[in-house]
């Protein structure tokens, strides 16, 4: 069990009666059979119509570690301009982009991001992400970068270790409070540069990113200049 379920499990045995979860029996027999033919039938219309045999191979990859995640978005990044989404259509030529990996003081390394107004645009201020579970802060999130870049805003933002480019087994977060420590001390090592110190500072967090974003603010809440949440994963 998950550390998270076995904790909404000790919740829920806290508070009230014993709640069991019974599981369905399995299927014997000739049902079985069939059962197994259907999950063969569904994992073959899984696969991705007119792709290479390049990119199926890259998709096929276990992506539990940072190497083929990597591998992966390298594959498939000149497929990202041709999808039919308003978020991958916008061109901002002129935006500044920048991609670094660190190693911070826990010894991980941590990809991070920057989008910037063009050359010669005064920058309003430093805008600094928290993306959700499963998410990473490239993807989706590249077009609303680039959109608020183009209005005058620095945008950096960071993958958490174990999710998209960052090292660590994928999508398993040990501590929460550890995860907001690492987002700490990497957007301070960003908040300090010389381009960056001087501006107003703010988090923007999506869904487990807002949650991430306020506790990153309690733990400063004299460093930052603001909070924006969208759809937080808070009550």
């Amino acid at each position: 069990m998950p550390p998270h379920m076995a904790a909404i499990s000790h919740r829920i045995a806290g508070s009230g009666p014993r709640v069991a979860v019974v599981a369905p029996p399995r299927p014997r027999g000739r049902a079985a059979v069939v059962a197994g033919a259907a999950a063969k039938g569904a994992h073959r219309e899984r696969t991705l119509e007119g792709a290479s045999d390049d990119l199926r191979a890259a998709a096929a990859q276990c992506l539990d570690w940072a190497p083929a995640r990597r591998r992966v978005r390298a594959a498939f990044a000149p497929v990202l301009p041709t999808l039919d989404h308003c978020l991958f259509k916008m061109a901002h030529n002129e935006i500044q982009m920048e991609e670094n990996y660190e190693t911070n003081s826990k010894g991980v390394e941590i990809f991070w991001k920057s989008w910037l107004p063009r050359e010669g645009t005064a920058t309003k201020a430093a805008l600094f992400f928290c993306h959700g579970y499963g998410d990473t802060c490239t993807f989706f999130f590249e077009g609303i970068a680039k959109r608020i870049a183009a209005a005058g805003y620095a945008v950096y933002a960071m993958d958490y270790p174990g999710f998209g480019m960052s090292y660590g087994l994928h999508g398993y977060i040990a501590s929460f409070d550890g995860m907001v420590d690492h987002v700490i001390e990497q957007y301070a090592r960003i908040r300090g540069m010389k381009e960056v110190c001087e501006l107003p500072h703010f988090l923007l967090g999506q869904s487990m990113g807002g949650a991430v974003a306020l506790k990153v603010h309690l733990k400063q809440q004299q460093e930052w200049d603001g909070v924006l949440l969208v759809a937080p994963m808070c009550k």
